[in-house]
């Protein structure tokens, strides 16, 4: 198969879909790979180094995709890449289209097979594909929280983890998922107050056994959610529906009456958000302000620590990358029904179900689309 690289575009990402190591891994299977010219120099990996791996180069992004049958990226396309795509395209990144109508919209129009890291799962109904970003996005949004709270910032010139005879700050931590439990140990490890809600019993069980006294867990009831976030300093915003829209669980009203200077950090904001007031922003212009609370809802958090990430995320990605070149689409997918639960859109028709109840779409089986995509090729 040919597989394109081609580099990122949205605004301040400098990850790349496959480090030198991957595309070595995919030639050594028998594929070809088309990178773009300066794809991974952001993560330091240069032109040479995939030349050296026996990847060739692109001036441009359309070479690539006018040469590639697999497409393999970090980030959503931006409608200058959804443009270029092609029925025959094959498209291996994150997605997150139930917020993003105009994306939905373009791939479908595309014809292309797209498949989103996010929803891809695992035998114990896991997001392997999403968890490294969620590590990574889970200890980022303490250190972006901590330095929105400096009075430079908007904050109220709070240090989080306090000094000896001064009170430290309160984070208050909503999902106790992969985001959320890694926030929790950079909180806790700053010295900040930490309390996590969450619905799932078991989650809270194991946070108490992991985090012991350190942490307070309480069932999320809009009580409680209210009561911890009006009295919080920081608060993380780490809610995770499988393929959906993000809850609003914490409304304009509650924010309006939250400490001036306060912080909240919506790392559910590629899924639309799960603060009523936050809105996408960027690594350029991270932050802004409602009622005198700060919000950080950077889209890409791990794209301002892109070598980190891009290893990362290759270790989760490169199994199923291989899969897809070496089985072919069409088999890779049936006969793995954890990829197939990353498959969005496949010749025309819309195959996940959140996205399609989100936007007031026409749903199809993933198999029954895949097979009427790929009958016409045999």
């Amino acid at each position: 198969m040919k597989v394109g690289l081609p580099t990122e575009i949205k605004v301040a990402e400098r990850r790349v879909g496959l480090t030198p190591t991957s595309v070595r891994e995919l030639v050594a299977h028998g594929h070809s790979v088309v990178v773009q010219r300066g794809a991974g120099d952001g993560i330091g990996a240069y032109d040479a180094d995939y030349v050296a791996v026996g990847a060739t180069i692109a001036p441009d992004a359309a070479d690539v995709y006018a040469d590639a049958e697999m497409i393999v990226k970090v980030k959503e396309p931006q409608a200058v890449e959804r443009a270029m795509l092609r029925p025959e395209h094959v498209l291996f990144t994150y997605l997150h289209l139930a917020p993003d109508q105009a994306q939905t919209r373009d791939l479908l129009a595309s014809g292309a097979t797209c498949i989103a890291y996010e929803t891809v799962t695992d035998a114990g109904g896991g997001l392997p594909l999403l968890a490294p970003m969620s590590q990574v996005a889970g200890r980022m949004s303490i250190q972006a929280g901590a330095h929105c709270l400096e009075a430079p910032n908007g904050g109220k010139g709070l240090l989080l983890g306090g000094v000896p005879g001064v009170v430290s700050g309160k984070t208050v931590v909503i999902g106790g998922g992969v985001v959320g439990e890694n926030a929790i140990e950079m909180a806790i490890g700053l010295g900040s107050q930490v309390t996590v809600l969450d619905r799932n019993l078991d989650v809270l069980g194991h946070l108490s056994r992991r985090f012991g006294a350190e942490l307070e867990t309480l069932y999320s009831t809009r009580a409680a959610l209210e009561e911890q976030v009006l009295g919080a300093d920081l608060v993380i915003g780490a809610v995770l529906v499988k393929g959906a829209t993000a809850p609003k669980l914490v409304t304009a009203e509650m924010v309006s009456a939250m400490k001036p200077g306060s912080v909240l950090v919506d790392v559910a904001i590629d899924q639309g958000g799960c603060f009523e007031t936050s809105r996408p922003t960027t690594h350029a212009e991270p932050t802004f302000v409602v009622d005198g609370v700060v919000h950080y809802c950077v889209a890409n958090m791990p794209g301002a620590v892109p070598k980190t990430s891009t290893y990362a995320l290759n270790n989760a990605t490169l199994p199923f990358t291989l899969a897809l070149a070496d089985r072919g689409v069409e088999e890779a997918l049936l006969a793995d029904p954890h990829l197939l639960g990353g498959l969005h859109t496949c010749g025309g028709r819309l195959t996940e179900r959140h996205v399609a109840d989100a936007q007031g779409l026409e749903y199809t089986d993933p198999i029954e689309a895949v097979r009427a995509r790929f009958s016409t090729t045999r």
